[in-house]
């Protein structure tokens, strides 16, 4: 009896082999054509086309998740640059007022300097430590006193006129009275035609007070008033005030005449010291005569 072969339900094909030996040659066949003929070209174009939205769909979520995740970065970043720019513009601000403090500061100094150059009085440099807080009292402390030679009586001023008058002195510091205040006098002359008057502080720092002047004084807004030099105390020829109002009413006999500092009375930080006060001859002393001496002297005159 003749032996029965099995039965094939599956035609399988070529070997495994054969067929890897097919497609590889295959392959290098059209890696060939597409190299020299470019046959491909128009194939490949048009699977990309039909690939490209796929592509696309697939990129989708990764390119959502970056560009979520660069605007949350980019957000944080742009917050906390603005911040420190907010800080940094700050800082320069502040900066920026203080290099402007300083520019006047050094500005005012080289007026005080020049100042000093074309004096013929000696002076010292003198800053401002405190200032009174008495509003009724218009005074101010400097930080020289009785160790820089510093005498009660002696001149204080700026580059531009009078500021006050030394009334106190302290080992480290001095007291000084402006002109401004209400106790306080300066013995002046009007710059235009030599008028003797004296002017009188207020008590604001922005005004003085011409008094006891007539009706007919020749004064006119705009006069300058500098010190007259006759009391021994002020040096001639520094600028106090200048005239602001004149109220001249008959019913008065005298004229309401109110003037403005030159000076920065409220407005400097350094001022100067006239280190020596002017010199002048003693006052003669005043003898009183008395009854018998006057009925003597009279007596004498009908001989």
């Amino acid at each position: 009896m003749e032996q029965s072969q099995p039965l094939r339900f599956f035609n399988r094909g070529p070997s495994p082999a054969v067929r890897l030996v097919f497609f590889a040659l295959l392959s290098l066949l059209l890696l060939f054509v597409d190299v020299r003929y470019r046959y491909l070209e128009s194939i490949r174009s048009g699977l990309s086309v039909l690939l490209y939205p796929l592509q696309r769909l697939v990129t989708a979520p990764s390119k959502l998740w970056h560009e979520v995740d660069d605007f949350f970065v980019s957000h944080n970043s742009l917050i906390r640059d603005n911040a420190e720019l907010r800080n940094q513009h700050t800082l320069d601000i502040a900066q920026l007022l203080q290099l402007q403090v300083l520019k006047a500061e050094n500005h005012h100094l080289r007026n005080l300097l020049m100042v000093q150059q074309r004096a013929d009085y000696p002076m010292q440099l003198a800053e401002i430590m405190y200032v009174e807080r008495d509003i009724f009292n218009r005074k101010i402390l400097l930080d020289k006193g009785t160790q820089a030679n510093v005498l009660a009586g002696q001149i204080v001023m700026d580059d531009s006129g009078i500021v006050g008058q030394v009334t106190r002195v302290y080992p480290w510091m001095s007291e000084v009275t402006l002109i401004t205040d209400k106790d306080h006098a300066v013995p002046v002359q009007v710059l235009r035609n030599g008028l003797r008057a004296v002017v009188f502080g207020s008590g604001d720092t922005g005004e003085l007070a011409l008094r006891y002047m007539p009706i007919s004084s020749d004064i006119q807004n705009g006069d300058v008033l500098v010190t007259s030099g006759i009391d021994g105390t002020y040096p001639p020829g520094l600028p106090v005030a200048k005239v602001i109002h004149v109220e001249r009413d008959p019913a008065y006999p005298f004229a309401r005449i109110l003037c403005t500092p030159i000076a920065g009375v409220d407005k400097r930080r350094q001022l100067l010291i006239l280190s020596a006060l002017l010199k002048l001859p003693e006052r003669p002393e005043v003898v009183v005569e008395t009854a018998t001496d006057k009925s003597k002297n009279g007596k004498r005159g009908g001989r």
